[in-house]
């Protein structure tokens, strides 16, 4: 896969999702909106993180997640559990995770605006988005 953006795209989104065996692909980079697919093993998980200045929409395409968000990363009192075609919407400041609880590789893809990695991103493994000097720890 190839991040297609800014150029006009389309895409069947659960089949990308699904192919994708990377932990990060970004498939579409724009101005104000970027789509990452993921692909989180078991046991695995998205990672703590906040978004200051925007929004985030996930959708599950495969698998069993734990969803925790909350004010503060120490304070992560909203928790679900979502599986297939379930979506999740992360409000702008609020710390979130995500964990795949289930046997099966967690296949989602995240819509933000404005983008949140660089044009192009491709994270075979958390590890390497952790390592990943252009990614904010």
């Amino acid at each position: 896969m190839v991040d297609e953006g800014p150029a006009p795209y389309v895409v069947d989104i659960e089949k990308a999702t699904l192919e994708n065996e990377n932990y990060r692909t970004t498939l579409w980079t724009g101005t104000n909106l970027q789509v990452t697919v993921m692909s989180i093993p078991p046991g695995g998980d998205i990672g703590l993180e906040v978004h200051d200045d925007h929004d985030q929409f996930l959708r599950v395409e495969q698998g069993t997640g734990r969803v925790r968000m909350g004010p503060s990363k120490d304070d992560l009192s909203f928790e679900r559990t979502v599986s297939g075609d379930w979506a999740v919407l992360v409000p702008a400041g609020s710390w979130h995770n995500v964990v795949n609880v289930g046997e099966d590789d967690l296949r989602v893809y995240s819509l933000y605006g404005p983008p949140d990695h660089v044009h192009g991103t491709v994270h075979a493994t958390r590890a390497d988005a952790d390592a990943d000097p252009n990614e904010a720890h």
